[in-house]
Parts: C-alpha cells; sequence; structure tokens
C-alpha cells in the first residue's frame, strides 16, 4: 500500500486573522505529527521561554507538550494543532508554577533570535522589552504574553488561562502601566 507523502504543513491567513498553520492530512499520524513538530518547535519554544524565561525550562515544556499533543494528536489535529499545543504549553507552565511558586529568569539574551549587525537595534529593543516583562508578576506577564506577543483575543486568553474576560483585561492594564514605567525608567 502506498501512502501518500506528507507535505509541508501550509500557513494560511483568513480574512483579518493571524496566520494560521493548517497540517494536511496526507500521510499517516507520524508522518503529520512530524511535519506539525517541525513547523511549530521554533514557535514553541518562543512562546515558553516567554513565559518562563529559562531556557532549559523551556525546552522541557516543549518536549513535554509534543509528548501530550502526540497522545491526543486525532483530537489536535482536528482543531487547530498549534493552537492545541500552545494550550497544553500554557497548562503545563501552570501547573509548574503552581507546584513551585517561584521563578528563576534568565537573561533575555537567550531568546533565539538573529543578532547579526543589521539586526542588533531590534534585538535591543525585545531583550529591553524582555526585561521588562521580567519584572511583572507572573499573572499579568502570561496575559501580556498570550494578548499582545501572540495575538490572542481577550476571550481567548481568557479560555486558554481559565480566567474571566474581566481579569485579562484588569491583568492586562494593570500589565502594560507597569510596562510603560519601566521602559520610560529604563531609558532614562
Amino acid at each position: 500500500m502506498n501512502a501518500e507523502p506528507a507535505s509541508a504543513p501550509e500557513v494560511t491567513e483568513p480574512s483579518g486573522a493571524r496566520p494560521r498553520v493548517e497540517v494536511r492530512l496526507s500521510g499517516g499520524r507520524d508522518e503529520q505529527f512530524e511535519a506539525f513538530v517541525a513547523d511549530a518547535e521554533r514557535y514553541l519554544i518562543r512562546v515558553a521561554l516567554l513565559l518562563c524565561g529559562d531556557r532549559s525550562q523551556a525546552e522541557d515544556l516543549v518536549q513535554t507538550t509534543f509528548e501530550r499533543t502526540y497522545r491526543s494528536w486525532e483530537r489536535a489535529r482536528g482543531t487547530d494543532p498549534r493552537a492545541y499545543a500552545r494550550k497544553v504549553l500554557v497548562n503545563l507552565r501552570i501547573d509548574r508554577w503552581r507546584g513551585t511558586r517561584w521563578e528563576v529568569l534568565t537573561s533575555p539574551d537567550t531568546l533565539p533570535e538573529h543578532t547579526t549587525p543589521n539586526h542588533a537595534d531590534a534585538v535591543d529593543g525585545r531583550n529591553e522589552v524582555v526585561r521588562a516583562l521580567a519584572e511583572l508578576p507572573v499573572a499579568q506577564r502570561r496575559v501580556v504574553v498570550l494578548r499582545h506577543l501572540l495575538g490572542l483575543t481577550e476571550s481567548e486568553t481568557a479560555r486558554e488561562l481559565g480566567i474571566s474576560v474581566g481579569t485579562v483585561k484588569s491583568h492586562n492594564a494593570r500589565a502594560l502601566d507597569r510596562l510603560r514605567r519601566l521602559l520610560i525608567e529604563g531609558r532614562q
């Protein structure tokens, strides 16, 4: 039996929305999942780094996310696999945070960015934002990362974090106010 080879994931942009990755359903389960991992790994590591600030912890979160997503691949591929994996990742991070109740943030220089001379100013700006994010309380940081860095709506953020839309709004307002103050102080 000749199975059609899995094709690369395709990025589509619905009108007015952010890009969405669709994993083609050709090929077997393993081939589909491998294509998904190849496409989503960098994205999920970046999300994990923004949520926890430590490269080794972020890589561990992503590995566990892939394991759980693979076990539920039929359900994940029936929706948006990237969104499904991101939700798993956020939930894993919340569970780990609840278990330890403390965090150690490392240098934002660990973010996977290209640091060629042409991009040096942009990278410095991103690093400044990541340092400011590290100053926020964990709940506010999660809201800012999901809302502004990943582009989720208030209701999507509330659903992913298991909190109300009102809580998302208040965390967001407080976090943005604090970030503004931190970034202004950093430039003086």
